[in-house]
């Protein structure tokens, strides 16, 4: 399974060089990515095997990952490419399912893992929607807590440290394929004033998240003041294109964002959340 999207930059310039420095121009880390690709390729695997409690994910995917075959004839991963994965894989590997019998087991295992109620919301059927802050500081219902695709009676974490899980795949990866891709664990949220949901990277090693472009002009001479764009969620949701939220392909590659993958692991998906400081929302109040 796979699908292709192809953007030709303004500026001219063509898609980044990858992480081992082959040709120059590969970003260090904190650099700002400014050359997009001419040509993302996204592809999502079939065959991932089913993974349980203390499987090393990275042996695990490694002979699917290594059987990619790509439009221009080749094969396996190459420097500069993004392996996305769901947090739900990452998670059943590291453990995180937990006893949730019942609706009372499942809130308390929400409860467990708020440190913050943002909003909750009774529902039609008299169960309660809760915003909340997580362990992890991202903002999400139930905390992220899932009951989907797990036995029945249970419910599943989000991986503990999500960028500690990034960094870790991309070693294992490394040591069995030779390359060292950019990692990006996902997963799926919705968006305050928008409907339906789309896949946010929660952790990342190797990728530039963040693309700052204050300072440069726009065609009209103007200077960008606030423009820093969130590469980490645009790659993930672009691989959740082809993964499906229901296809049994919990794991994506997309080719053609070299410009954002780094040697270092960088500082991760951390770095996406926005601090208390600059949330004006955080209350839900005016601020003068």
């Amino acid at each position: 399974m796979s699908a292709t999207a192809s953007r030709t930059p303004a500026d001219g310039t063509g898609a980044g060089t990858p992480a081992d420095g082959s040709g120059a121009g590969t970003p260090a880390e904190g650099m700002t990515a400014t050359a997009p690709a001419d040509l993302v390729v996204a592809q999502a695997p079939d065959g991932v095997p089913t993974i349980t409690r203390g499987d090393d994910l990275a042996a695990r995917l490694t002979p699917v990952l290594a059987a990619l075959a790509w439009p221009d004839g080749s094969t396996g991963l190459a420097e500069g490419d993004v392996v996305v994965v769901a947090s739900k894989i990452v998670a059943k590997a590291e453990g995180r399912l937990v006893a949730a019998r019942d609706a009372g087991e499942r809130d308390a295992v929400i409860a467990g893992e708020t440190v913050r109620v943002v909003a909750t919301r009774q529902r039609p059927d008299g169960s309660v929607l809760r915003i909340v802050e997580n362990r992890q500081g991202l903002v999400m219902a139930a905390a992220g807590v899932d009951s989907s695709d797990v036995p029945a009676g249970t419910a599943l974490l989000l991986p503990e440290d999500p960028d500690a899980s990034a960094r870790r795949l991309r070693r294992g990866l490394h040591a069995r394929l030779g390359v060292r891709p950019g990692v990006l664990v996902t997963d799926t949220a919705g968006r305050p004033w928008r409907r339906g949901v789309v896949d946010m990277a929660i952790g990342a090693a190797g990728v530039l998240v963040l693309a700052d472009h204050r300072g440069r002009r726009d065609p009209y001479g103007r200077e960008l003041r606030s423009t820093v764009v969130n590469l980490a969620d645009e790659i993930a949701a672009a691989a959740e294109l082809v993964k499906g939220k229901a296809a049994g392909r919990p794991v994506a590659v997309v080719r053609g964002m070299g410009h954002a993958v780094t040697a270092e692991d960088g500082d991760g998906a951390a770095a996406l959340i926005r601090p208390p400081a600059e949330d004006m929302f955080r209350r839900g109040v005016s601020e003068d």
